[in-house]
Protein backbone atom coordinates (compact mmCIF):
# COMPACT_ATOMS: atom_id res chain seq x y z
CA UNK A 1 0.00 0.00 0.00
CA UNK A 2 3.11 2.35 0.68
CA UNK A 3 3.34 2.79 -3.19
CA UNK A 4 0.18 3.49 -3.71
CA UNK A 5 -0.77 7.28 -3.09
CA UNK A 6 -3.60 8.71 -0.72
CA UNK A 7 -5.84 9.57 -3.51
CA UNK A 8 -5.30 5.83 -5.03
CA UNK A 9 -6.74 4.73 -1.79
CA UNK A 10 -9.18 7.05 -1.12
CA UNK A 11 -10.84 5.89 -5.06
CA UNK A 12 -9.74 2.08 -3.64
CA UNK A 13 -12.13 2.95 -1.07
CA UNK A 14 -15.10 4.84 -3.04
CA UNK A 15 -15.21 1.60 -5.64
CA UNK A 16 -15.40 -0.95 -2.57
CA UNK A 17 -18.39 1.57 -0.90
CA UNK A 18 -20.05 1.26 -4.74
CA UNK A 19 -20.09 -2.05 -5.40
CA UNK A 20 -21.41 -3.06 -1.96
CA UNK A 21 -24.13 -0.30 -1.87
CA UNK A 22 -25.09 -2.66 -5.20
CA UNK A 23 -24.44 -5.72 -3.33
CA UNK A 24 -26.62 -4.24 -0.31
CA UNK A 25 -29.12 -3.92 -2.58
CA UNK A 26 -29.28 -7.46 -4.34
CA UNK A 27 -28.31 -8.39 -0.73
CA UNK A 28 -31.62 -7.23 0.28
CA UNK A 29 -33.84 -9.17 -2.64
CA UNK A 30 -32.65 -12.54 -0.72
CA UNK A 31 -32.92 -11.84 2.88
CA UNK A 32 -36.30 -10.99 1.99
CA UNK A 33 -36.51 -14.71 1.76
CA UNK A 34 -36.13 -15.12 5.40
CA UNK A 35 -39.01 -15.50 7.54
CA UNK A 36 -37.18 -13.99 10.68
CA UNK A 37 -37.21 -10.24 10.97
CA UNK A 38 -34.22 -10.59 13.55
CA UNK A 39 -32.10 -12.76 11.48
CA UNK A 40 -32.68 -10.12 8.44
CA UNK A 41 -31.71 -7.27 10.33
CA UNK A 42 -28.60 -9.12 11.84
CA UNK A 43 -27.25 -10.03 8.39
CA UNK A 44 -28.09 -6.42 7.11
CA UNK A 45 -26.09 -5.10 10.47
CA UNK A 46 -22.96 -7.54 9.76
CA UNK A 47 -22.85 -6.99 6.06
CA UNK A 48 -22.22 -2.97 6.83
CA UNK A 49 -20.21 -3.30 10.20
CA UNK A 50 -17.85 -5.54 7.84
CA UNK A 51 -18.18 -2.82 4.76
CA UNK A 52 -16.95 0.03 7.12
CA UNK A 53 -14.36 -1.72 8.75
CA UNK A 54 -12.33 -2.84 6.04
CA UNK A 55 -12.51 1.02 4.65
CA UNK A 56 -11.59 2.44 7.79
CA UNK A 57 -9.01 -0.08 8.25
CA UNK A 58 -7.43 0.55 4.61
CA UNK A 59 -7.53 4.51 5.40
CA UNK A 60 -6.14 4.27 9.02
CA UNK A 61 -3.43 1.60 7.81
CA UNK A 62 -2.54 3.92 4.58
CA UNK A 63 -2.09 7.30 7.55
CA UNK A 64 0.12 5.60 10.12
CA UNK A 65 1.94 3.21 7.46
CA UNK A 66 5.29 5.07 8.58
CA UNK A 67 5.19 4.65 11.88
CA UNK A 68 4.53 1.05 12.44
CA UNK A 69 6.81 -1.99 12.98
CA UNK A 70 8.22 -2.85 9.69
CA UNK A 71 7.28 -6.88 10.39
CA UNK A 72 3.91 -5.57 11.51
CA UNK A 73 3.46 -3.63 8.55
CA UNK A 74 3.81 -6.43 6.76
CA UNK A 75 1.72 -8.50 8.24
CA UNK A 76 -1.49 -5.97 7.86
CA UNK A 77 -0.46 -5.47 4.61
CA UNK A 78 -0.79 -8.20 3.52
CA UNK A 79 -3.76 -9.56 5.73
CA UNK A 80 -5.69 -6.61 4.21
CA UNK A 81 -4.78 -7.20 0.49
CA UNK A 82 -6.40 -10.66 1.01
CA UNK A 83 -9.15 -9.54 2.67
CA UNK A 84 -10.02 -6.82 0.74
CA UNK A 85 -9.19 -9.67 -2.72
CA UNK A 86 -11.76 -12.16 -0.91
CA UNK A 87 -14.63 -9.13 -0.45
CA UNK A 88 -14.55 -6.95 -3.40
CA UNK A 89 -14.04 -9.51 -6.28
CA UNK A 90 -16.82 -11.89 -4.77
CA UNK A 91 -18.98 -8.76 -4.30
CA UNK A 92 -18.37 -7.25 -7.60
CA UNK A 93 -19.04 -10.72 -9.46
CA UNK A 94 -22.42 -11.18 -7.36
CA UNK A 95 -23.53 -7.69 -8.48
CA UNK A 96 -22.59 -8.53 -12.21
CA UNK A 97 -24.72 -12.23 -12.54
CA UNK A 98 -27.77 -10.81 -10.46
CA UNK A 99 -28.10 -7.99 -12.55
CA UNK A 100 -27.55 -9.38 -15.74
CA UNK A 101 -29.94 -12.00 -14.60
CA UNK A 102 -33.18 -9.79 -13.44
CA UNK A 103 -32.46 -7.11 -16.55
CA UNK A 104 -32.18 -10.07 -19.36
CA UNK A 105 -34.47 -12.71 -17.58
CA UNK A 106 -35.92 -14.61 -20.30
CA UNK A 107 -35.81 -18.12 -18.83
CA UNK A 108 -37.84 -17.91 -15.78
CA UNK A 109 -41.59 -16.96 -14.56
CA UNK A 110 -41.82 -14.20 -12.43
CA UNK A 111 -42.55 -15.74 -9.78
CA UNK A 112 -39.89 -18.27 -10.38
CA UNK A 113 -37.42 -15.20 -10.88
CA UNK A 114 -38.22 -13.63 -7.00
CA UNK A 115 -36.24 -17.43 -5.90
CA UNK A 116 -33.89 -18.50 -8.62
CA UNK A 117 -32.33 -15.47 -9.74
CA UNK A 118 -31.12 -13.78 -5.79
CA UNK A 119 -29.97 -17.94 -5.77
CA UNK A 120 -27.64 -17.84 -8.21
CA UNK A 121 -26.31 -14.51 -8.06
CA UNK A 122 -25.56 -15.63 -3.99
CA UNK A 123 -23.91 -18.85 -5.66
CA UNK A 124 -21.78 -16.38 -8.03
CA UNK A 125 -21.12 -14.55 -5.46
CA UNK A 126 -20.21 -17.52 -2.88
CA UNK A 127 -18.26 -19.33 -5.03
CA UNK A 128 -15.00 -16.73 -6.02
CA UNK A 129 -14.75 -16.18 -2.49
CA UNK A 130 -14.15 -20.12 -1.31
CA UNK A 131 -12.13 -20.14 -4.27
CA UNK A 132 -9.93 -17.27 -3.24
CA UNK A 133 -10.05 -18.57 -0.10
CA UNK A 134 -8.49 -21.86 -0.88
CA UNK A 135 -6.04 -20.16 -3.14
CA UNK A 136 -5.27 -17.94 0.33
CA UNK A 137 -4.56 -21.02 2.89
CA UNK A 138 -4.03 -23.95 0.38
CA UNK A 139 -2.76 -22.89 -2.71
CA UNK A 140 -0.29 -20.65 -2.24
CA UNK A 141 1.33 -24.23 -0.68
CA UNK A 142 1.07 -26.63 -2.85
CA UNK A 143 3.90 -26.69 -4.62
CA UNK A 144 4.20 -28.04 -8.20
CA UNK A 145 7.45 -29.39 -9.73
CA UNK A 146 7.49 -28.49 -13.49
CA UNK A 147 9.49 -31.10 -14.84
CA UNK A 148 11.60 -30.22 -19.04
CA UNK A 149 13.63 -32.14 -20.86
CA UNK A 150 15.72 -29.77 -23.18
CA UNK A 151 18.07 -30.89 -25.52
CA UNK A 152 21.26 -28.58 -27.13
CA UNK A 153 23.13 -29.45 -30.41
CA UNK A 154 25.75 -27.55 -28.44
CA UNK A 155 25.74 -29.33 -25.13
CA UNK A 156 29.30 -30.94 -24.29
CA UNK A 157 28.58 -34.86 -23.54
CA UNK A 158 30.05 -34.32 -20.47
CA UNK A 159 26.82 -32.75 -19.45
CA UNK A 160 24.24 -34.91 -20.77
CA UNK A 161 21.97 -35.87 -17.91
CA UNK A 162 22.62 -32.80 -16.17
CA UNK A 163 19.75 -31.69 -13.63
CA UNK A 164 19.37 -27.89 -12.70
CA UNK A 165 16.54 -27.32 -9.69
CA UNK A 166 15.59 -23.65 -9.87
CA UNK A 167 13.64 -21.94 -7.65
CA UNK A 168 12.91 -17.85 -7.77
CA UNK A 169 10.74 -15.24 -6.20
CA UNK A 170 10.71 -16.88 -2.83
CA UNK A 171 9.66 -13.40 -1.08
CA UNK A 172 10.95 -15.02 2.27
CA UNK A 173 9.48 -11.96 4.26
CA UNK A 174 5.64 -13.46 3.26
CA UNK A 175 6.20 -16.58 5.09
CA UNK A 176 6.45 -14.48 8.32
CA UNK A 177 8.66 -17.32 9.88
CA UNK A 178 6.79 -20.49 9.07
CA UNK A 179 9.94 -22.16 8.52
CA UNK A 180 8.02 -25.56 7.78
CA UNK A 181 6.17 -24.59 5.69
CA UNK A 182 9.09 -24.13 2.92
CA UNK A 183 10.72 -26.89 4.44
CA UNK A 184 8.30 -29.00 2.65
CA UNK A 185 9.55 -27.09 -0.38
CA UNK A 186 13.19 -27.78 -0.04
CA UNK A 187 12.42 -31.89 0.86
CA UNK A 188 11.03 -32.16 -2.71
CA UNK A 189 14.05 -30.23 -4.23
CA UNK A 190 16.37 -32.86 -2.51
CA UNK A 191 14.25 -35.74 -3.44
CA UNK A 192 15.05 -34.89 -6.91
CA UNK A 193 18.90 -35.05 -6.41
CA UNK A 194 20.04 -32.10 -8.86
CA UNK A 195 23.51 -31.38 -9.79
CA UNK A 196 23.05 -27.40 -9.18
CA UNK A 197 20.26 -25.49 -7.32
CA UNK A 198 19.65 -22.03 -8.50
CA UNK A 199 17.61 -18.92 -7.54
CA UNK A 200 17.07 -16.57 -9.71
CA UNK A 201 16.16 -13.46 -7.81
CA UNK A 202 14.01 -11.89 -5.27
CA UNK A 203 14.51 -13.41 -1.70
CA UNK A 204 12.99 -11.06 -0.18
CA UNK A 205 10.26 -8.71 0.12
CA UNK A 206 12.77 -5.46 0.76
CA UNK A 207 14.64 -6.09 4.05
CA UNK A 208 17.28 -8.11 4.97
CA UNK A 209 15.61 -8.89 8.67
CA UNK A 210 13.39 -10.95 6.63
CA UNK A 211 15.67 -13.67 6.43
CA UNK A 212 16.82 -13.75 10.19
CA UNK A 213 16.42 -17.41 11.47
CA UNK A 214 16.54 -18.53 8.26
CA UNK A 215 19.82 -19.78 7.41
CA UNK A 216 18.88 -23.25 9.16
CA UNK A 217 16.34 -24.07 6.59
CA UNK A 218 18.05 -22.75 3.61
CA UNK A 219 21.24 -25.06 4.46
CA UNK A 220 19.15 -28.35 3.81
CA UNK A 221 19.22 -27.87 0.03
CA UNK A 222 21.51 -30.38 -1.20
CA UNK A 223 22.78 -29.90 -4.67
CA UNK A 224 25.49 -32.59 -5.83
CA UNK A 225 27.87 -30.50 -7.80
CA UNK A 226 27.13 -26.66 -6.69
CA UNK A 227 24.24 -23.81 -5.42
CA UNK A 228 24.20 -20.65 -7.28
CA UNK A 229 22.01 -17.55 -7.47
CA UNK A 230 20.92 -13.76 -8.91
CA UNK A 231 18.97 -10.79 -7.50
CA UNK A 232 15.78 -9.56 -8.25
CA UNK A 233 14.68 -6.34 -8.80
CA UNK A 234 13.14 -6.41 -4.85
CA UNK A 235 16.41 -7.31 -3.15
CA UNK A 236 18.07 -3.71 -3.61
CA UNK A 237 15.62 -2.18 -1.27
CA UNK A 238 14.40 0.63 -4.09
CA UNK A 239 11.18 -0.13 -2.87
CA UNK A 240 11.59 1.48 0.59
CA UNK A 241 12.32 4.69 1.99
CA UNK A 242 15.62 4.72 4.41
CA UNK A 243 17.22 7.07 6.73
CA UNK A 244 20.15 7.04 5.30
CA UNK A 245 22.14 5.50 2.06
CA UNK A 246 24.39 3.57 4.19
CA UNK A 247 21.20 2.37 5.74
CA UNK A 248 20.16 1.07 2.62
CA UNK A 249 23.82 -0.06 1.81
CA UNK A 250 23.84 -1.84 5.03
CA UNK A 251 20.54 -3.70 3.88
CA UNK A 252 21.86 -4.88 1.01
CA UNK A 253 25.11 -6.28 2.11
CA UNK A 254 23.62 -8.19 4.47
CA UNK A 255 21.57 -9.79 1.81
CA UNK A 256 24.16 -10.88 0.00
CA UNK A 257 26.35 -12.16 2.51
CA UNK A 258 22.99 -14.51 3.85
CA UNK A 259 23.53 -16.29 0.12
CA UNK A 260 27.50 -16.64 1.39
CA UNK A 261 26.21 -17.92 4.67
CA UNK A 262 23.85 -20.53 3.11
CA UNK A 263 26.48 -21.49 0.52
CA UNK A 264 25.10 -20.01 -2.60
CA UNK A 265 27.67 -18.63 -4.86
CA UNK A 266 26.00 -14.90 -5.90
CA UNK A 267 26.73 -13.91 -9.43
CA UNK A 268 26.89 -10.35 -10.00
CA UNK A 269 27.56 -9.33 -13.66
CA UNK A 270 29.79 -12.30 -13.36
CA UNK A 271 30.05 -15.98 -14.40
CA UNK A 272 31.67 -19.13 -13.92
CA UNK A 273 33.28 -21.99 -15.62
CA UNK A 274 32.24 -25.41 -14.74
CA UNK A 275 34.61 -28.00 -16.41
CA UNK A 276 33.75 -31.91 -16.80
CA UNK A 277 36.63 -34.04 -18.37
CA UNK A 278 37.86 -31.78 -20.49
CA UNK A 279 34.39 -30.14 -21.41
CA UNK A 280 33.19 -26.63 -20.05
CA UNK A 281 29.89 -24.62 -19.97
CA UNK A 282 29.42 -21.68 -18.48
CA UNK A 283 27.13 -19.61 -15.92
CA UNK A 284 26.63 -16.23 -16.44
CA UNK A 285 24.71 -14.50 -13.77
CA UNK A 286 23.40 -10.57 -14.04
CA UNK A 287 22.02 -8.11 -11.72
CA UNK A 288 18.25 -7.31 -12.52
CA UNK A 289 17.64 -5.79 -15.73
CA UNK A 290 14.43 -4.76 -16.50
CA UNK A 291 12.01 -2.37 -18.51
CA UNK A 292 11.20 1.10 -16.91
CA UNK A 293 9.81 1.79 -14.53
CA UNK A 294 12.97 -1.07 -12.97
CA UNK A 295 16.15 0.11 -12.72
CA UNK A 296 18.82 -1.54 -14.89
CA UNK A 297 22.07 -2.82 -12.65
CA UNK A 298 22.67 -5.77 -14.78
CA UNK A 299 25.91 -5.51 -17.56
CA UNK A 300 25.30 -8.79 -20.10
CA UNK A 301 28.58 -7.67 -21.41
CA UNK A 302 30.98 -7.79 -18.86
CA UNK A 303 29.48 -10.71 -17.15
CA UNK A 304 30.33 -12.59 -20.40
CA UNK A 305 33.75 -11.31 -20.73
CA UNK A 306 35.64 -14.33 -19.30
CA UNK A 307 33.48 -16.95 -21.43
CA UNK A 308 33.16 -15.65 -24.89
CA UNK A 309 35.19 -18.90 -25.46
CA UNK A 310 32.88 -21.04 -23.93
CA UNK A 311 30.14 -22.56 -26.92
CA UNK A 312 27.17 -23.51 -24.06
CA UNK A 313 26.39 -20.57 -22.06
CA UNK A 314 23.52 -20.44 -19.46
CA UNK A 315 21.94 -16.89 -18.39
CA UNK A 316 20.38 -16.51 -15.02
CA UNK A 317 18.63 -13.03 -15.31
CA UNK A 318 15.26 -12.28 -12.99
CA UNK A 319 13.51 -10.42 -15.73
CA UNK A 320 12.05 -12.07 -18.45
CA UNK A 321 12.31 -9.22 -21.04
CA UNK A 322 16.12 -9.54 -20.69
CA UNK A 323 16.43 -12.22 -23.13
CA UNK A 324 14.10 -10.36 -25.86
CA UNK A 325 15.96 -7.14 -25.20
CA UNK A 326 19.08 -8.57 -25.16
CA UNK A 327 20.12 -11.74 -25.41
CA UNK A 328 17.74 -12.91 -27.81
CA UNK A 329 19.86 -12.76 -31.41
CA UNK A 330 22.76 -10.83 -30.00
CA UNK A 331 24.36 -13.60 -28.11
CA UNK A 332 24.87 -17.04 -28.35
CA UNK A 333 23.27 -18.05 -25.03
CA UNK A 334 21.57 -21.21 -25.42
CA UNK A 335 19.16 -21.57 -22.10
CA UNK A 336 17.73 -18.08 -20.45
CA UNK A 337 16.64 -19.05 -16.58
CA UNK A 338 13.89 -15.97 -15.26
CA UNK A 339 11.50 -15.14 -12.48
CA UNK A 340 9.97 -12.02 -12.20
CA UNK A 341 6.36 -12.68 -13.09
CA UNK A 342 4.87 -15.02 -10.65
CA UNK A 343 2.72 -15.80 -13.11
CA UNK A 344 0.37 -13.36 -12.02
CA UNK A 345 -0.39 -15.68 -8.99
CA UNK A 346 -3.60 -15.79 -10.87
CA UNK A 347 -4.44 -17.93 -14.29
CA UNK A 348 -4.96 -20.97 -15.89
CA UNK A 349 -2.64 -23.83 -16.54
CA UNK A 350 -3.09 -27.19 -17.97
CA UNK A 351 -0.78 -29.51 -20.06
CA UNK A 352 0.15 -27.09 -22.65
CA UNK A 353 -2.40 -24.28 -22.05
CA UNK A 354 -2.14 -21.59 -19.62
CA UNK A 355 -2.97 -18.16 -19.33
CA UNK A 356 -2.80 -15.26 -17.00
CA UNK A 357 -3.72 -11.72 -16.94
CA UNK A 358 -0.22 -10.84 -16.95
CA UNK A 359 0.17 -11.76 -20.59
CA UNK A 360 -0.99 -8.33 -21.42
CA UNK A 361 1.95 -6.78 -19.89
CA UNK A 362 4.83 -9.78 -20.38
CA UNK A 363 4.97 -11.27 -23.61
CA UNK A 364 7.09 -14.09 -22.11
CA UNK A 365 5.51 -14.89 -18.83
CA UNK A 366 5.94 -18.40 -17.63
CA UNK A 367 7.31 -21.76 -18.74
CA UNK A 368 9.41 -22.74 -21.48
CA UNK A 369 9.79 -20.38 -24.87
CA UNK A 370 11.91 -21.56 -27.78
CA UNK A 371 13.25 -19.61 -30.90
CA UNK A 372 15.69 -20.78 -33.03
CA UNK A 373 17.14 -23.07 -30.42
CA UNK A 374 17.69 -20.84 -28.14
CA UNK A 375 15.72 -21.32 -24.82
CA UNK A 376 14.15 -19.29 -21.73
CA UNK A 377 12.38 -20.64 -18.87
CA UNK A 378 10.26 -18.37 -16.42
CA UNK A 379 9.58 -20.09 -13.10
CA UNK A 380 6.35 -18.89 -11.28
CA UNK A 381 7.98 -18.20 -8.20
CA UNK A 382 7.78 -20.41 -4.73
CA UNK A 383 6.65 -17.38 -3.08
CA UNK A 384 3.69 -14.72 -3.11
CA UNK A 385 3.77 -10.65 -2.74
CA UNK A 386 0.71 -9.00 -2.38
CA UNK A 387 -1.81 -10.87 -2.76
CA UNK A 388 -1.33 -13.78 0.16
CA UNK A 389 -2.59 -16.32 -2.16
CA UNK A 390 -2.65 -18.38 -5.57
CA UNK A 391 -5.46 -19.27 -7.88
CA UNK A 392 -4.29 -21.58 -10.70
CA UNK A 393 -1.16 -20.66 -10.73
CA UNK A 394 0.60 -23.34 -7.94
CA UNK A 395 3.57 -21.98 -6.56
CA UNK A 396 6.69 -23.72 -8.88
CA UNK A 397 9.89 -26.00 -8.54
CA UNK A 398 11.26 -26.40 -11.79
CA UNK A 399 13.66 -29.10 -13.19
CA UNK A 400 15.49 -29.11 -16.19
CA UNK A 401 17.39 -31.86 -17.69
CA UNK A 402 19.73 -31.20 -20.43
CA UNK A 403 20.75 -33.46 -23.01
CA UNK A 404 22.75 -34.06 -26.14
CA UNK A 405 20.55 -33.77 -29.29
Amino acid sequence: MRSFSLFTILLLCVAILVVDILAFYWLQTITQLIDSTLLQKGIHILFWVFTIGLITAIIVLKLVLDDINPFRKQQLISSLYGLTVSSFIPKLIFVTIITILYFTNYLFSERQSLIIVPLVGLFSGFLPFFVIVYGIFKAAYRYKTHHHVISFKNLPKSFHNLKIVQISDLHIGSFNYRYKILEKAFTKINHLQPDYIIITGDLVNNFAWELRGWETVFKKLKAKKGKLAILGNHDYGDYSKWESIENKQDNFNNIKQFYNDIGFKLLLNESVIISENNEDIAIIGVENWGKQPFKQYGDLKRAMQNVKNVSFKILLSHDPSHWSEEVLFKTNISLTLSGHTHGMQLGFHYKNMQWSPIKYKHKHWAGLYDHNGQYLYINRGLGWLGFPGRIGMRPEITLIELKVK
